[in-house]
């Protein structure tokens, strides 16, 4: 590689990792709209203190755990300039951490919709840690450095690897089933169901920032995907407008199953989003907007499923747009990318369910062991008086509108 080359590499995978990290100013928001007025600064002191807690514990262990490299060397060999294998030129492997960063932060980021309003603060910061140091990039590990034979088992069985290409499964579906047990530990909200189990919903603060949260995300979401080919010479343009179409197609199927409710109009653009994630590099754009319709159709169908049904308070539906949609990509990537329906071929359904029916299920038992064991020993939620409160006053002392308040 001359120079340049690198150069161009190091440039566009930083552009990615800033792209992904401006998306959780979206996940921030996306929580400050929908959760209720007293609970707005917690969702945005979570997000930016688990993005921190998430980088500390990610340099130090996850990423070791997921692809074997640690950083206890002097700077000179960080940066590459002594021209070793594992720390490549001009820095090139610290800006492939930083964007990797990105994604292993979203796991609490996309955790924390589910658990609002009435989740203590210090334990989340505890699971946080320990998700990202551990629990995500053993399986990121196992898929996306084919850890263990992962990847060599799921070739030899079904005639190719586990295909996820920007992390359906891997950020995904990981993220929303290790909330589903979060949530269910935690259980609902004060009054959000009557004691004869009747649904009593809660309205959003403000369809303004739940819409500005969507947005950033919808952004940030082509350096999530198109940057996950890490190099100038892998991008492509399939890869962008495989999402484009996901994404447009999430939303028209949202708007009309879901009677042109915002939230579920916003939050549609970003189930098409997850679902082409796996295969976004393999899909024929018609069949990305397939994806991406059908994946309107999971969530909110799934969204009102969670909630009304089964009674499992998860806030801003995390479980069935992650969890859910995660799972779906997971599996279309097996059928849509196959060259029989327009796709570039080169995956196999087996191995795309086998390894995303894996990944979930990996996820959801981690997330019972995770918070349960701190359920037991730090307690996961707020008294009764500090929830009816806010999570505003009673954890961070202070509101979303302070002098307004103050009057």
């Amino acid at each position: 590689m001359d120079q340049s080359q690198i150069g161009g590499d190091v440039f566009f995978v930083l552009m990615g990792a800033i792209l992904v990290f401006a998306m959780h100013g979206g996940f921030a928001f996306l929580e400050v709209g929908t959760v209720r007025h007293k609970n707005q600064v917690n969702a945005l002191v979570k997000i930016l203190g688990d993005f921190a807690l998430s980088t500390i514990s990610y340099f130090f262990i996850g990423f070791a755990v997921a692809y074997g490299v640690t950083f206890f060397v002097n700077a000179a060999t960080l940066s590459g300039a002594n021209g070793g294998e594992v720390f490549l030129p001009q820095g090139f492997t610290l800006v492939k951490f930083f964007f990797l960063t990105t994604f292993a932060a979203a796991i609490p980021a996309i955790i924390s919709g589910g658990i609002a309003e009435r989740m203590r603060f210090q334990p989340q910061c505890v699971a946080t840690v320990i998700l990202v140091g551990l629990v995500y990039p053993f399986f990121e590990g196992m898929v996306w450095n084919g850890n263990f034979g992962f990847q060599d088992a799921m070739e030899s069985a079904f005639g190719a690897p586990f295909h996820d290409f920007a992390g359906s499964i891997v950020v995904h579906a990981v993220g929303g089933w290790i909330a589903l047990p979060a949530v269910i530990l935690l259980g609902a909200r004060l009054g959000r169901y009557t004691k004869s189990g009747k649904s009593h919903p809660f309205a959003p603060s403000s369809i303004p920032w739940l819409a500005l949260g969507s947005w950033l995300l919808c952004i940030g979401w082509f350096g999530f995907n198109v940057m996950s080919a890490q190099s100038v010479g892998g991008a492509s343009g399939l890869v962008a407008l495989n999402s484009l179409m996901a994404m447009v197609g999430g939303i028209v199927t949202a708007l009309l199953v879901g009677k042109n409710d915002p939230g579920f109009v916003h939050n549609g653009a970003l189930a098409g989003l997850v679902a082409v994630c796996a295969g976004s590099d393999v899909f024929h754009p018609i069949g990305a907007l397939a994806v991406g319709c059908i994946a309107g159709f999971i969530f909110v169908k799934g969204f009102s499923w969670c909630q009304e049904k089964l009674k499992v308070d998860d806030v801003l539906g995390v479980w069935p747009l992650h969890g859910l949609c995660g799972l779906w990509g997971g599996i279309a990537c097996g059928i849509f990318g196959l060259e029989a329906l327009g796709g570039l071929g080169g995956v196999s359904f087996g191995a795309q369910l086998v390894g995303s029916v894996a990944g979930a299920a990996y996820a959801a038992i981690a997330g019972f062991v995770v918070y349960g064991l701190l359920d037991k020993t730090l307690g996961l939620r707020l008294v009764e008086e500090e929830e009816l409160r806010g999570a505003d006053l009673s954890i961070h002392k202070i509101g979303a509108n302070p002098e307004a308040e103050i009057l």
